[in-house]
């Protein structure tokens, strides 16, 4: 893991790479101008991914209980390396109380519960949360609450019990304005506010945006990435650390027909010209891997951390 010290000088849709020169992270369409406020830049680009959806991924549901275990499964299987890796990488300590912010089935909640005093999770999903809790009476684990509700909907004075030794929000930063989200971080904080983020498309959502336009006809474009994130901390006064660590994305199946099925309802394959394009695509990604059909990719993302200001907001 190499720390990284971002300029506060990102515009458009540039970031700082490793040598000192700039890439272009993804595509924006051309009538695309980005607001010089980084608050705002990131709001256009959430409404940019979103009007690439045309229609819901079922498997995204999180309200739905099966997917959350899924996902709770991924957590102890393909997910195992990143918890270790973010864990270690974390200072705990049996008085410190954890607030983690977008919990899912407690992928961080679950280990890092019997390395402290308390964890608060939030989690909206409906299938999440169930899952949360029952993995917790499963094991014993009686220091973890669930709340169920959006981090925007929280008010601290009613909801939390802060001021909080350390809050964690790993690979949940969707909200909208998010300058909002991570001040009220910031103000329920009294140590420090570690978030874990993406810096160039994930294996997933570079799929996307290779097979949207031959598929359905028209861009997918990406959500905002850590440069962003940054500049929105910077604008609000926050100097934040940051570290790059490697992703990895693995999608294992039983056979290529269960593969072949996932990954025509996640691109919403109909029609056999679809299935041709998306099977051409395929073809050089999968791999057999102890008997299972595997399809895997990589990427990087950030650990981006900072002591609270002790601001209310």
């Amino acid at each position: 893991m190499s720390d990284l010290f971002f300029a506060p000088l990102f515009r458009n849709k540039n970031i700082l790479t490793g040598d000192g020169g700039y890439t272009i992270m993804h595509p924006v369409p051309e009538s695309f101008s980005a607001p010089v406020d980084g608050n705002e830049r990131w709001k256009a680009q959430q409404r940019l991914q979103e009007s690439s959806k045309y229609f819901e991924d079922a498997s995204h549901n999180w309200d739905d209980p099966e997917n959350a275990k899924r996902y709770a499964e991924n957590s102890r299987g393909e997910y195992d390396d990143r918890v270790q890796t973010t864990i270690a990488g974390l200072t705990l300590t049996k008085d410190m109380r954890v607030l983690d912010i977008g919990a899912g089935p407690g992928t961080l909640a679950i280990p890092i519960a019997s390395l402290v005093k308390t964890v608060t999770a939030i989690e909206p999903g409906a299938g999440m949360a169930a899952v949360l809790r029952e993995q917790c009476r499963a094991q014993g684990i009686t220091n973890v609450r669930c709340i169920q509700k959006l981090w925007e909907e929280i008010d601290p004075a009613r909801d939390l019990d802060g001021p909080y030794d350390l809050v964690i929000a790993s690979l949940s930063l969707t909200m909208e304005d998010i300058r909002a989200a991570l001040v009220k971080m910031d103000a329920v904080a009294k140590g420090e506010v570690c978030l874990y983020w993406f810096v160039d498309m994930p294996f997933w959502e570079r799929m996307y945006v290779d097979l949207w336009e031959p598929l359905h006809g028209s861009t997918y474009y990406p959500g905002p990435k850590t440069d962003c994130l940054f500049e929105v901390l910077y604008e609000a006064g926050i100097y934040a650390n940051v570290a790059m660590m490697p992703l990895a994305k693995e999608y294992r199946f039983a056979s290529r027909d269960e593969m072949a099925a996932f990954f025509r309802r996640r691109f919403k394959v109909t029609t056999r010209e679809q299935e041709q394009i998306l099977d051409a695509y395929l073809a050089p990604l999968v791999q057999e891997k102890n008997g299972d059909v595997v399809v895997s990719g990589s990427s990087t993302y950030a650990k981006v951390w900072w002591k609270a200001t002790g601001r209310s907001g």
